[in-house]
């Protein structure tokens, strides 16, 4: 479960970021109509009238909204998990040492 959690959270992360990068800023608008742009007719072809940006505004909430969650329950299964507070509570295993048969003669 905590490796469906994490893969999870690391896709929405990389998502998230992706859909912040393609965003364009509030000044943006501005600028192209400063330079001639006239607003065009390109911010209504794909995703309606009122362009990409509340697309991506609500896409980009959900996905920060998912990623929280998947952070707090990564957290919270951290706190979980069984750990050692001192060397002598980890199990060692002992192996048993053969002794040298008695027969062989002694090194020099």
């Amino acid at each position: 479960m905590h490796l469906v959690i994490l893969v999870v959270h690391i896709v929405v992360a990389l998502s998230l970021i992706g859909f912040i990068l393609i965003q364009h800023g509030k000044g943006a608008d501005a600028g192209a109509a400063a330079l001639g742009g006239g607003g065009g007719g390109a911010s209504s072809s794909l995703f309606g009238s009122q362009g990409s940006s509340s697309f991506l505004s609500r896409s980009s909430a959900i996905l920060a909204t998912v990623f929280f969650i998947t952070s707090l329950t990564l957290a919270y299964f951290s706190g979980t998990t069984d750990r050692v507070e001192s060397v002598t509570q980890i199990d060692t295993v002992t192996e048993t040492v053969k002794s040298a048969p008695a027969d062989l003669p002694d090194l020099p």
